[in-house]
């Protein structure tokens, strides 16, 4: 009888060999024709190069994973990607239908199309699966390689690879470590941020750093925005330092410890329960820093009532937070009363009071049932109507 591991990984396979195989199928990100798949840098007993195994799940992962392949066909390559591991596919987008297997994982599909055996697709649904881990140690691999894989990485899964394993990690280790490094760091404001690769141990992203690259911040750049590049960094420091940890020059044991770079902090998953604004108790440069930490998911979201001129009762919207700026004192012109609620309805834009006597400018948002839109037309919507701020109550 089949294991559930071996059952999964076949799933997968059959999967996406249907798909890749359906004339004029293309999948995953980079759109290609099933014909014009290219033979991946995969091990087939390739002589002395070095074993590489990749774990990711989602799209920036793929996008790793794209690079680390490239690197690989370089002529000159001292390695190979001998397998390629990834969460079980999820049903994705509105609408996802229950019936069928759902989608592989945006890595699991890079994999395949780029011309990966499909017995080295492995999609274990814990990584301490023990058909899984025997998987690995028949393969002998030199070195794992993970980004934004998602599960825990037991200490019988690191004893495996003979030189460690290394992570992308899209922080200044030893800061923000954690799930959501990235809208932490927006979330809290700070100038520069960066990513490292470091040496997996048990402890999350605890482990000595191999390569660190800091990124400046402009105190604009959306979470969704930012991860991407800084994965993109990421990958390229990571494929820069593999000649110096093949031929053991950098190492575990060489790598920098965490804590010559200073006090550790953590980065929390983010909720959709944070993801309400609050106008009132908080000033516009706070809560700015907060649409740009949690753009993409969970989103920013605002109550605001609707009240037509004239009318004693209005209806209560609540509306998602795209886009926004700090309003300068020069360009607000008085101070906001953020006790009195009232929203400034502009040509370009919304204008939000905030607690700390400044404004909040919302460019960009996303009314119930609608799609996204300027914030300016939604204000031309509302003429001859008065918005003011709704607070959360403890029941919302």
């Amino acid at each position: 009888m089949m294991s559930s591991f071996a059952l999964r990984s076949t799933a997968i396979r059959g999967y996406l060999t249907r798909t890749l195989r359906r004339p004029g199928a293309v999948v995953g990100p980079r759109p290609m024709l099933a014909s014009a798949v290219r033979p991946a840098a995969v091990a087939a007993g390739s002589g002395d190069k070095k074993k590489l195994v990749f774990l990711g799940t989602p799209e920036v992962a793929a996008s790793a994973l794209e690079a680390i392949l490239d690197a690989a066909e370089a002529p000159d390559a001292a390695f190979e990607v001998h397998a390629v591991v990834s969460q079980p596919g999820r049903p994705r987008g509105r609408g996802r239908s229950k019936s069928g297997p759902p989608p592989p994982s945006p890595v699991a599909e890079a994999a395949m199309r780029r011309g990966i055996p499909e017995d080295m697709v492995l999609c274990p649904v814990k990584a301490n699966e023990p058909d899984f881990l025997q998987r690995l140690r028949d393969m002998e691999p030199d070195l794992m390689i993970t980004a934004a894989y998602g599960n825990f990485l037991p200490q019988k899964f690191l004893d495996i690879p003979r030189l460690g394993t290394l992570n992308i990690h899209p922080s200044l280790l030893p800061q923000f470590r954690g799930a959501a490094p990235v809208q932490r760091c927006l979330e809290r404001g700070d100038a520069v941020t960066g990513v490292s690769v470091a040496y997996t141990v048990l402890k999350m992203d605890a482990g000595p750093v191999l390569r660190r690259v800091e990124h400046k911040l402009n105190g604009d750049e959306k979470h969704d925005e930012l991860l991407p590049e800084l994965f993109a960094t990421g990958a390229k420091a990571l494929i820069d330092a593999l000649p110096s940890v093949w031929d053991g020059t950098e190492s575990f044991d060489t790598a920098t410890p965490q804590a010559d770079y200073g006090d550790a902090c953590e980065a929390p998953k983010t909720s959709p329960e944070e993801a309400r604004m609050d106008f009132i108790g908080q000033n516009a440069r706070t809560l700015h820093n907060k649409v740009r930490g949690f753009a993409g998911w969970p989103g920013t979201k605002a109550k605001f009532e609707v009240r037509k001129d004239g009318s004693d009762e209005g209806t209560v919207v609540e509306v998602k937070i795209i886009t926004t700026k700090v309003v300068s004192d020069s360009e607000a012109g008085k101070e906001a009363k953020a006790a009195n609620g009232a929203v400034e309805l502009t040509k370009n834009s919304m204008r939000v009071p905030c607690g700390g006597g400044d404004w909040l400018e919302v460019l960009e948002l996303q009314p119930p049932g609608k799609k996204a839109m300027k914030a300016g037309d939604y204000a031309n919507g509302m003429k001859g109507s008065t918005l003011t701020v709704v607070s959360y109550g403890d029941d919302d």
